[in-house]
């Protein structure tokens, strides 16, 4: 059995790997690729005003003396004063992937069905939706191991994967079009911003937030790293920096080999590498199914890291009398079972709603994207709340690390950060002008409906919190550092006329 000491050992690049493992892929490349040349737009965009901000509010958050424990579930419910609103933006943290690991589940099964040449792997609802159910069982199973063990497979996941790949499918696009091969898509300022006449050019900004989304998710296992104060945040600038510059230019790759009409939001990259590859040998087949089983590696790793991150908060959400306290359950690495068998029933119910109500395709895609990214932006904009309390009321608790530039400069930094959030809210709910009119329906009752039901459920879990309580053994129920504060200075406050009559 692993001692307690070998289970909080991370280093840097493990942390690294599982934090960056969760805001870059490959398989946002071909969303990205339809707003074209504005994909540098949105990239800068979303990169400067909404991810860089959250990077350095989890930095500073997470780097709060007793705040750490619990991911944003600390970082919130220390800042307002709530367990109950800490729990709410830790369940939209947690509830968000359990869509998204359905998106992250139709890309791998799409690269799979190309690979081994059977479409109705992905076409056929039914068969998407236990090839998706299937894969994520197995995925579950390789995590059980620890979190030392989920570092090991995102490392490799991220290097071979998402490093790897980008850099030989960035270099291939580069050759293809410096020989002079057809661009499809037009470079010029009046391309480089979107038109903000059509609201429905607008909506794909969600998903290049979505892409920078789950920054601070790895926030959960902070006490697990060595040296936290100084790798934390020099983890946080690195992956802003890495992050930007390939989504930028994977989205431009994807846009300049491949129609607009043609493009698939499944399997845009396998399209993309076929392009590639053809073009520089007719004999390419297993090559491109070689690259192709290594990114379909780098989103397995995206998909482990995502599991154990916010259920690890979920986990300990319950260790303060959030959920009921079967959830704590670990096996012996340390690994929250009944959390993650939770997690996979949550997983089936997103599978069958989002593969049969949106009948599997790219309205499907784009449903399961967006609604990862709306829950996702609740919890977000309960952070940047709590931040702005913490500059303004909290000024005297110690932290690690601190945004440069004072009050004015972190107030600014937030209000970058809340604004680009509430803007891409408010988009998400705009139809792509890529959908028929039949598809827009379907887009906006299955995403309204689904949102609603995300919204209530935290809201009747958290109802029952006494009940909870009652249930979780004497002496084990842990109490949020904002109490505890409080109870140290009660207690101190009952001490003193006591000491002054003394005297």
């Amino acid at each position: 059995m692993e001692t307690k000491q070998q289970v909080k050992k991370l280093t840097m690049f493990g942390f690294f790997s599982m934090t960056a493992s969760m805001v870059m892929a490959m398989y946002e490349y071909p969303s990205f690729a339809t707003s074209q040349f504005a994909v540098v737009f949105f990239v800068l965009l979303g990169g400067i005003f909404w991810f860089l901000p959250t990077a350095l509010i989890s930095a500073e958050m997470a780097s709060v003396e007793g705040w750490s424990e619990g991911g944003v579930f600390g970082w919130v419910g220390n800042s307002l004063h709530s367990d109950k609103v800490g729990f709410m933006a830790l369940f939209f943290q947690w509830f968000q992937i359990t869509v998204g690991l359905v998106t992250m589940s139709y890309f791998v099964i799409g690269m799979l069905a190309d690979i081994l040449n059977w479409q109705a792997l992905n076409n056929l609802p039914w068969l998407k939706f236990l090839a998706c159910l299937v894969l994520f069982i197995i995925i579950n199973l390789m995590q059980l191991g620890g979190t030392k063990h989920t570092a090991i497979i995102a490392k490799w996941g991220f290097l071979i994967g998402i490093l790897l790949t980008s850099v030989i499918f960035f270099i291939c696009a580069i050759v293809y079009l410096a020989q002079g091969n057809p661009v499809q898509i037009t470079f010029g300022a009046h391309q480089f911003f979107p038109s903000f006449a059509n609201v429905g050019n607008l909506t794909i900004f969600a998903t290049f937030i979505l892409a920078f989304a789950g920054v601070e998710a790895s926030g959960s296992h902070i006490n697990e790293l060595e040296n936290p104060g100084r790798n934390y945040p020099l983890t946080m600038f690195i992956i802003v920096i890495l992050a930007i510059v390939l989504d930028a230019f994977g989205g431009l790759a994807v846009a300049c080999v491949i129609p607009q009409q043609q493009l698939s939001l499944n399997s845009g990259i396998f399209q993309t590498l076929s392009v590639l590859f053809f073009h520089f040998s007719p004999y390419a087949t297993g090559a491109i199914d070689i690259v192709s089983l290594l990114i379909v590696l780098g989103v397995v790793a995206e998909i482990g890291s995502w599991i154990v991150g916010p259920s690890a908060g979920m986990r300990t959400s319950a260790q303060y009398g959030m959920m009921p306290h079967w959830i704590t359950k670990t096996n012996k690495h340390d690994v929250p079972v009944n959390m993650l068998l939770v997690q996979l029933l949550v997983f089936i119910m997103w599978d069958a709603i989002l593969t049969f109500g949106g009948n599997g395709g790219n309205v499907s895609f784009l449903v399961a994207t967006t609604l990862t990214t709306l829950i996702y932006l609740v919890c977000y904009v309960m952070m940047y709340i709590g931040y702005f309390k913490l500059i303004f009321t909290e000024k005297e608790l110690k932290r690690t690390y601190s945004i440069p530039g004072g009050t004015v400069m972190k107030f600014i930094v937030a209000i970058c950060g809340i604004c680009t959030s509430v803007f891409a809210f408010c988009m998400s709910f705009t139809p792509s002008t890529a959908l028929t009119s039949s598809q827009t329906v379907t887009f906006i009752v299955l995403l309204v409906v689904c949102f609603c039901i995300a919204v209530v459920i935290p809201l009747i879990i958290s109802a029952f919190q006494k009940i909870y309580e009652k249930h979780v053994p004497e002496g084990e129920l842990r109490i949020m550092h904002y109490k505890l504060v409080r109870q140290q200075a009660a207690q101190e406050n009952a001490a003193q006329p006591a000491q002054v009559k003394q005297n």
